[in-house]
């Protein structure tokens, strides 16, 4: 009668475990917690570098904004126009935003040319009567335009979601000249 006693109190035992229900909620918290880590992680990554793009493009549109605002610039001007458009990038870090600025000489047959080119610390500055390609609704003839691009590249803070090279971020923005048929660098001239 012992051992019936026994495999009663099993069974009993056995009964209370299945219908106990009151773990079940931490369990299935257990399996869905690193699906949603990942997916809070990676929004966090999608919207910082939708937010490092929109920089990217405030900053090319402000650099052609200030110096197209001008009559002639000079070195000192057009660096302190790179100091002052880094701060729009922050918090990112600004020690590695590649910038130019160029002024674009139109022809009167539409073939557009650099007519003077300056680069921050990490740019390269295209050079001088090189000829360049802008949009064929820009092309007007006999006409200057301001002509910026910038560049980042975005790392996030989470390597494993994106390659450690990071994504390299580019924008470029045109205005024409507003106090002049263009702005004078140096030896430059207008028409």
């Amino acid at each position: 009668m012992l051992g019936a006693n026994v495999l009663k109190k099993w069974n009993q035992a056995a009964t209370r475990l299945r219908n106990d229900v009151r773990g079940a909620s931490a369990v299935e918290f257990a399996f869905i917690l690193p699906l949603m880590l990942t997916l809070f992680f990676g929004l966090v990554e999608v919207t910082s570098g939708v937010e490092a793009d929109r920089k990217v493009t405030l900053t090319a549109r402000a650099l052609s904004d200030v110096i197209s605002q001008t009559t002639a610039v000079t070195d000192t001007q057009i660096s302190d126009s790179f100091a002052a458009i880094a701060n729009i990038m922050s918090p990112y870090n600004v020690a590695t935003i590649k910038s130019v600025v160029s002024e674009v000489k139109i022809s009167g047959s539409g073939q557009a040319t650099v007519a003077w080119s300056k680069a921050n610390s990490n740019g390269t500055a295209r050079a001088t009567n090189s000829s360049v390609t802008i949009p064929s609704s820009l092309a007007v003839p006999n006409t200057y335009l301001i002509w910026s691009e910038v560049s980042y590249n975005y790392k996030p803070a989470v390597s494993w979601v994106v390659a450690s090279t990071g994504i390299d971020l580019k924008e470029q923005f045109f205005t024409r000249p507003r106090q002049s048929n263009c702005v004078l660098y140096g030896t430059t001239s207008c028409p």
